[in-house]
C-alpha cells in the first residue's frame, strides 16, 4: 500500500515519497530526494554506457543488445592478445592512455561511494565495467618494460565510417618500451590497476593482488624510464608532462598497497605538484593532490603542499572566488574549453564532490578563497548545480545525456550508433558508404546509445544536435566515468538525507 497520509505531510514537503509497509516508513528506491532528476536512473544509464563501447568477444549477459563482437583478431600481428577494452569514443579506436584514466575514475567512484552505488544494485555492473578495462591493461603488459597502448590507426579509422563489428581499417599496434618510453601512459595504466585493486579486494582477493602486482611493476617502468608520451604518441598526446601521471600513480599505489615508499615518493616530489584549474586525461595533478589531501587531514601534516595545491584547484573554479580562473555559460555551466568541455565539467564536479566528503568528515567547514569562503554545502552545491544542467536544468531544457528524459541527443556523433545494428542489417556497411548515407543523414540514430553524455553545449548554452558535430556531439569514455563518480555522490547524499529522516514508530494497534 503506497499512500502519504497527514502524518507524512511534512515529509512530502521536504520531497520524500514514502510508503507504509508493516507500518514503518520506509524509502522507496530513488525518490527520496529533494532533486527533480532521478540520480538513480541517471547512474544505471552512465554505466550501462560502458557496454556499448566493448571491443571484444561480448558476454551473454550483454545488455545493450544492438552491439556484436568486433576486433577478435586484435594483437595477432604481435603474437598478442589485445581483445577487449573499449573503444574510446565515436571511433574504433582503443587509446589505452585515456582508456585507463576512465578505469581509474571509475575505480574511485566505486570505492568513494559503494553504499549509495550498491543500493540501487548497481556496483556489480560497475566492478563489471571497471574489469572489462582491466583485463585488457594487463594483458597489454607484456613484460616488464613494455605496454601496448594502442590498438587501432586514428588516421584510417576516421577516414572511414564503418560499425566496429565489420571494421576492415588497420588494427595497428603502437607500444612503449624502456627504448621507446612513455612514462604517462605507463604511470596512468599503474593508477588504474592500483585503484582498481581496492575495489576488488573484497570480492576476488587474488585478481586484486595481481592487479597490485602489475600496477608496481608498471610503476617502476614509468618512474625508471622517463620520457614524455607526446614524443611518441600517434594520437592523444601529454601536454602537461608526466609528473602529474607519476604523482597520481604513487598517491594510489600508497592507499592500495599502504607501503611507505610510495608516501616518500611523493613527499620527495611535492615539488612536481602545481596549482591547475583542470582535471583530464592529461592533467592529473588535482587527483594526486585530493588523494593526498585526505591522508593529511589523517594526521600526515607533510602533506600540505598538497592539500594548499587542491584548494587552490577549489578557488580556480568556484564562481565568485576571488581567484576564479574559470568561467562559466550565461546558463551556469563551467566552461573550460570547446572541445568536449563536458569532460572537464565532470572531472571537476567529481573532485569538489570528494574533497568536500573529506573536509566533512575531517570537520573542517570548508576552503578560504582570499576573500571568500566556500563551505562544504556551498561547494557541493555548485558541483550538483553541474550535473543537475546536465540532466535538463539549461536554458535549452534538454538532457545531454542520451535517452535520459524526453528531449536529449538524436544524432550522436558515434558510428555503431548512427549504423543500424549488424542484427537487424548484416550486410556490410562500407567505409563510403558509412559516410555518404548514414553520417551525412539529418535522421535520429538508429541504435540509442543510452547513457551516452556527449561533449556539451558552446559557450553561450547552445546545443546543435548535427552528428558531424564531434566537437560537441560526440561521447567518450572519460566524460562517462566522471559522471558516475559525480551523480554517485549526489545518489550517497540523497541516501544520506533519508536516513536522517525522523522514522515513523508503529502504531501499538497494527498487527506484526
Amino acid at each position: 500500500m503506497k499512500h502519504c497520509g497527514v502524518v507524512l505531510r511534512v515529509l512530502v514537503l521536504l520531497g520524500c515519497v514514502l510508503s507504509i509497509h508493516n507500518g514503518l516508513a520506509m524509502e522507496e528506491e530513488g525518490l527520496c530526494s529533494s532533486s527533480a532528476y532521478d540520480y538513480g536512473d541517471a547512474l544505471r544509464k552512465a554505466i550501462l554506457f560502458f557496454e556499448g563501447q566493448r571491443s571484444g568477444k561480448l558476454p551473454s549477459r550483454q545488455r545493450v543488445k544492438w552491439r556484436g563482437d568486433s576486433a577478435l583478431s586484435d594483437g595477432d600481428t604481435e603474437k598478442v592478445n589485445l581483445i577487449g577494452g573499449y573503444y574510446d569514443a565515436g571511433d574504433n579506436v582503443k587509446f589505452g592512455w585515456p582508456m585507463a584514466f576512465s578505469v581509474s575514475l571509475l575505480s574511485w567512484a566505486a570505492i568513494e561511494y559503494r553504499k549509495a552505488i550498491s543500493s540501487v544494485n548497481q556496483l556489480h555492473h560497475l566492478r563489471t565495467a571497471i574489469r572489462w578495462g582491466t583485463d585488457l591493461i594487463l594483458r597489454a603488459h607484456t613484460s616488464p618494460t613494455t605496454l601496448y597502448t594502442q590498438v587501432g590507426d586514428g588516421n584510417s579509422d576516421h577516414q572511414c565510417w564503418e560499425r566496429p563489428e565489420d571494421m576492415d581499417t588497420p588494427r595497428t599496434l603502437y607500444k612503449i618500451t624502456s627504448e621507446s618510453p612513455g612514462t604517462e601512459a605507463a604511470a596512468e595504466a599503474a593508477a588504474a590497476l592500483s585503484a582498481a585493486s581496492i575495489v576488488f579486494k573484497r570480492v576476488n582477493f587474488n585478481y586484486s593482488t595481481r592487479l597490485l602486482n602489475q600496477s608496481q611493476s608498471l610503476f617502476e617502468f614509468a618512474d625508471k624510464y622517463r620520457k614524455s608520451y607526446s614524443d611518441s604518441c600517434p594520437f592523444y598526446c601529454s601536454y602537461s608532462g608526466y609528473q602529474d601521471e607519476l604523482l597520481w600513480a604513487a598517491a594510489w599505489l600508497h592507499r592500495a598497497s599502504g607501503e611507505k615508499k610510495y608516501l616518500s615518493y611523493v613527499l620527495s616530489n611535492q615539488g612536481w605538484s602545481q596549482a591547475v584549474s583542470e582535471f583530464s586525461w592529461d592533467n592529473k595533478f588535482v587527483g594526486a593532490q585530493t588523494l593526498l589531501a585526505k591522508e593529511f587531514y589523517g594526521g600526515k601534516k607533510n602533506l600540505t603542499k598538497f592539500k594548499s595545491d587542491a584548494e587552490s584547484f577549489i578557488c580556480a573554479v568556484m564562481p565568485r572566488s576571488s581567484s576564479v580562473q574559470i568561467r562559466t555559460t550565461p546558463g551556469g555551466l563551467l566552461y573550460i574549453r570547446d572541445g568536449s568541455n563536458l569532460q572537464y565539467v565532470l572531472s571537476s564536479s567529481m573532485v569538489l564532490f570528494i574533497y568536500t566528503k573529506t573536509l566533512i568528515s575531517s570537520h573542517v567547514n570548508g576552503v578560504q578563497c582570499g576573500s571568500a569562503h566556500f563551505s562544504a554545502s556551498q561547494i557541493k552545491e555548485f558541483a550538483k548545480s553541474q550535473v543537475d544542467y546536465i540532466l535538463g536544468n539549461n536554458p535549452m531544457k534538454m538532457s545531454y545525456m542520451v535517452g535520459f528524459g524526453s528531449k536529449y541527443p538524436k544524432q550522436l556523433h558515434h558510428r555503431g550508433s548512427s549504423i543500424p545494428s549488424i542484427k537487424v542489417h548484416p550486410a556490410k556497411v562500407g567505409c563510403n558508404e558509412g559516410f555518404s548515407k548514414y553520417y551525412s543523414s539529418s535522421i535520429p540514430n538508429p541504435n540509442t546509445h543510452v547513457g551516452a553524455i556527449v561533449g556539451g553545449p558552446d559557450a553561450n548554452d547552445h546545443f546543435n544536435d548535427v552528428r558531424s558535430d564531434y566537437s560537441h556531439a560526440e561521447p567518450t569514455t572519460y566524460i562517462n566515468a566522471a559522471f558516475v563518480g559525480s551523480v554517485a555522490a549526489l545518489l550517497a547524499e540523497s541516501k544520506e538525507e533519508c536516513l536522517q529522516l525522523p522514522q515513523i514508530n508503529k502504531p501499538a494497534n497494527m498487527a506484526s
